[in-house]
């Protein structure tokens, strides 16, 4: 009997040992992606966190002063006389104008994007590669230069307005540059490779079969692509609008150059402040605010995903 507790406690000491040699195996293969996060991702997220709880220094930087003014400074606006707080909208216009065109910029995405990803997906494999090669090219070249090049096209004496004087349908230029429609157009211009690729990832998976049958039974394409096709394809078309939404939630250098300054989004007051301003507890006190709004955003559609049965949640 003794000789059989024995047996059962050393084998129980060895699985326990084996549990613990895979523990430290597993957080030995972690190590390098959790030190890359916490370095890259935590860290800097808790300066900016630290930051905008702080006082602006005399000459930019923070004064290590607890100070909830960077906050307070997002509605009210106080008197240099004496020091009353009035509301004030001109930060919640910035924050509606980004909204706003980071709304219309995924709409405009997913409207181009989808026909795109679509019009690949049902082309042969061949042919699928090199529509799939164009579509990456855009990323071969930087932002910045990708952007000025929008604006030599939309400029008075660029491409589109002497194409149209010379062709007879104006007689002088329309100001397309520095409105809210060059910030959009170049925006979906920068973006709209994110919503094609996802759509694309998605709609490639279909069973075109089901489409087949669906016309056997009489389907109109109307009714195919509300019942079929668009379901089928609901988690690419959602990947697509977060990763066009969100970085044109926080785009700066789009709307620097096209936008002239007149359109300012929540980037570029970021931006402003860090820079120019040297307020750095109210630059980091506006990205916190950003980034808080944009995950309160992900939860709620993750949560009505989960109720409706959306593909690809749960």
């Amino acid at each position: 009997m003794s000789d059989l507790s024995t047996s059962n406690n050393q084998l129980s000491a060895s699985v326990v040992a084996e549990e613990k040699r895979l523990l430290n195996t597993r957080l030995g293969l972690l190590a390098p992606g959790i030190l890359t996060i916490f370095f890259v991702g935590i860290m800097p997220l808790s300066v900016v966190l630290i930051y905008s709880f702080l006082e602006p220094g005399d000459f930019g930087g923070v004064s290590w002063v607890v100070s909830f003014d960077a906050y307070v400074q997002l509605l009210f606006e106080e008197d240099i006389f004496d020091e009353t707080l009035s509301f004030t909208t001109d930060y919640l216009e910035i924050f509606f104008r980004s909204v706003s065109l980071g709304l219309f910029t995924t709409i405009a995405c997913l409207l181009v994007g989808f026909p795109t990803a679509y019009f690949i997906a049902t082309q042969p494999p061949a042919r699928r590669n090199a529509w799939l090669f164009l579509i990456t090219i855009p990323f071969w070249t930087n932002l910045l230069i990708r952007t000025y090049a929008m604006l030599l096209i939309l400029r008075d004496q660029g491409i589109i307005n002497l194409g149209l004087i010379e062709i007879g349908l104006i007689d002088r230029p329309i100001p397309m540059l520095y409105t809210d429609f060059a910030v959009c157009l170049g925006l979906v211009y920068a973006y709209l490779p994110f919503m094609v690729l996802p759509i694309f990832a998605s709609l490639e998976k279909l069973d075109f079969r089901l489409v087949e049958a669906s016309y056997d039974l009489y389907a109109t394409r109307f009714k195919v692509l509300k019942r079929i096709i668009v379901p089928l394809a609901k988690p690419g078309i959602a990947a697509g609008c977060i990763l066009v939404m969100i970085p044109s939630l926080g785009a700066f250098i789009t709307p620097a150059l096209l936008g002239g300054g007149k359109s300012l989004m929540i980037g570029n007051l970021i931006e402003l402040q860090f820079g120019q301003a040297r307020n750095w507890p109210f630059g980091s006190a506006i990205a916190l605010v950003l980034m808080v709004l944009v995950m309160l955003s992900l939860m709620a559609y993750l949560r009505y995903g989960q109720k409706k049965g959306v593909p690809g949640h749960g």
